[in-house]
């Protein structure tokens, strides 16, 4: 799970294996695989930043190829 503060300033946790795209409008929406939409006050950057960092811990290093 990654943390992202929501525009209220509460820190709220996502599993970034469900986030199917980002879009900056101009405040970021993590659209999730289940369609929902969350508002965040992060950057695009320091998303994929903690993404690839929790990738790193759970010992996930490069795309997977099925």
């Amino acid at each position: 799970m990654i943390d992202v503060m929501r525009l209220n300033g509460e820190i709220y946790w996502v599993n970034p294996h469900m986030i199917e795209a980002m879009e900056s409008t101009p405040d970021l929406a993590l659209i999730m695989l289940s369609g929902n939409r969350i508002i965040v006050k992060n950057s695009p950057e320091e998303v994929i930043e903690k993404i690839i960092a929790y990738r790193k811990k759970i010992g996930i290093n490069s795309q997977e190829v099925l």
